[in-house]
């Protein structure tokens, strides 16, 4: 079973990549195939934590099993079961039951505030699939953020009615509004560190999200999305990281920099005079090379702006030199190696996040 495109999530924290840095004096840096990484743990940059009325409470929320989980299911076939303490929780939200997953930090104290961090599926997908990782298992749960926090922030990852994204007359909005209290009334959460994060038609729940709710947010990942549950407000500014890619024929890039502009905007970023540079059309697909990340420069305190293009197709997980859009070298028996490399999204966007939050 592959996920991502159509389930869950795809892809591995991938191999850490020749740095090519270098930098520009006019409006932003450009890092192609950047080396980075993130430790775990909730905590980041600037700021200390606000607790949730949940903090120092006992949580009266009941999980139940996550459908098409199995404890026996074998490595790589994507029904393996969640990590951790959590499960499906089923809520109330504009008068009928919508449904999330949830994953506790190990060792949970109800004293310390964590992160808490939303995933958004793509259209057709489901929670399950972002709760397992898919097809490469806990590598990619919560597309590879729950590794790289080392079980230490609350994730969450809400099912889209009919398998999408639609937001009509706000439902999938308020849903967010109403899980972001639930969560917060019951579990100990730094209402300073939540964030967003969607592929796909999960990227534009999550530019809904960076529109409507950046007094709510503290920052976004967008994975190939587009406008397509709308920008309600859209004049706030947020922490803004954005990927596209140069094969993408549904999610394309014309319909990705009037996003990114819009936030650097937003931001109060330098605005570039020409396009921030990107890597050539494949083939060949290229490692190193295969993507380029810039970084706005001069944005306004706590709100910087990452963009990045590569070279493949529709994906989370896009891995530098090929157009696997499923990371097969993470898929069980497989693993990331020099030889086999996976991907380098997770990595950046946890450094990103880290070094800024």
């Amino acid at each position: 079973m592959k996920v991502g495109t159509s389930g869950g999530p795809i892809g591995m924290l991938g191999i850490l990549a020749l740095t090519l840095a270098c930098s520009r004096t006019d409006v932003y840096a450009v890092t192609a195939n950047a080396a980075t990484g993130g430790s775990g743990g909730s905590g980041g940059a600037g700021g200390s934590a606000v607790p949730s009325a949940g903090c120092g409470t006992t949580s009266t929320i009941t999980f139940g099993a996550v459908p098409n989980q199995d404890p026996n299911a074998a490595p790589g076939s994507g029904y393996t079961v969640g990590h951790g303490d959590g499960g499906y929780v089923t809520i109330q939200s504009s008068g009928k039951p919508r449904t999330f997953t949830m994953r506790l930090p190990d060792n949970y104290d109800q004293n310390h505030p964590y992160w808490l961090s939303f995933t958004f599926h793509t259209g057709g997908g489901n929670a399950y699939g972002i709760d397992n990782g898919g097809s490469n298992g806990y590598v990619m749960a919560y597309y590879g953020f729950q590794k790289l926090s080392n079980n230490g922030a609350i994730f969450v990852a809400p099912d889209g009615l009919g398998g999408g994204w639609g937001n009509s007359n706000g439902e999938d909005l308020q849903l967010v509004d109403d899980m972001v209290k639930l969560i917060e009334d019951n579990y100990c959460v730094d209402t300073t560190r939540i964030f967003a994060q969607g592929v796909a038609l999960g990227g534009g729940m999550t530019y809904e999200l960076a529109c409507a709710r950046a007094s709510v947010f503290r920052g976004v990942a967008i994975y190939e999305g587009a406008v397509f549950s709308g920008c309600d407000n859209g004049n706030d500014p947020i922490a803004y990281w954005q990927m596209v890619g140069l094969t993408d024929g549904t999610f394309t890039i014309d319909k990705a920099r009037p996003m990114r502009d819009q936030f650097a905007k937003n931001n109060g970023c330098a605005i570039p005079q020409a396009e921030p540079p990107q890597p050539p059309q494949p083939p060949p697909y290229l490692n190193p090379g295969g993507h380029v990340c810039t970084d706005y420069t001069d944005c306004s305190s706590g709100h910087p702006l990452r963009w990045c293009v590569h070279q493949s197709g529709l994906g989370n997980a896009i891995v530098d030199g090929t157009s696997d859009l499923y990371n097969s070298c993470a898929t069980a028996p497989k693993t990331c190696s020099t030889s086999c490399p996976c991907t380098w999204v997770p990595d950046d966007v946890w450094s990103w996040m880290t070094k800024n939050f």
